[in-house]
């Protein structure tokens, strides 16, 4: 998957474009997601994702950062062995193709929040 491009509240990938955040795996978009708590990012809301085993994970915080990961989320992902990397969504973007264009053998997810 590649992400073609995106902008507060826009996001394409692989040429197909959505307006609600987003959760991208590697064979798939799920544009459903959602948080329990909307700018609180909370282990509960990744559980689909750690359904995945994601060697990587890339959290998108919005287009201003305006979405939390507190560092309890981070320490329990980590404790998951799961690498994390959360940024304003421009900056999970820009990492998340980066990772793409290696061609890395290991499993990348991101989750993305498209506004705020």
């Amino acid at each position: 998957m590649k992400i073609n491009g995106y902008s507060f509240g826009k996001i394409t990938v692989d040429g197909k474009t959505y307006t609600s955040d987003v959760v991208i795996y590697p064979e798939r978009v799920d544009s459903s997601w959602w948080r329990k708590e909307g700018h609180y990012l909370q282990p509960v809301d990744l559980e689909e994702i750690f359904k995945a085993k994601p060697d990587i994970l890339i959290i998108g915080a919005g287009h201003d950062g305006v979405m939390r990961v507190p560092d309890e989320t981070l320490n329990f992902i980590k404790a998951k062995r799961i690498n994390v990397y959360a940024d304003k969504t421009g900056r999970a973007v820009e990492e998340y193709n980066r990772l793409q264009a290696e061609k890395t053998k290991k499993i990348v997810v991101a989750a993305l929040h498209l506004t705020c």
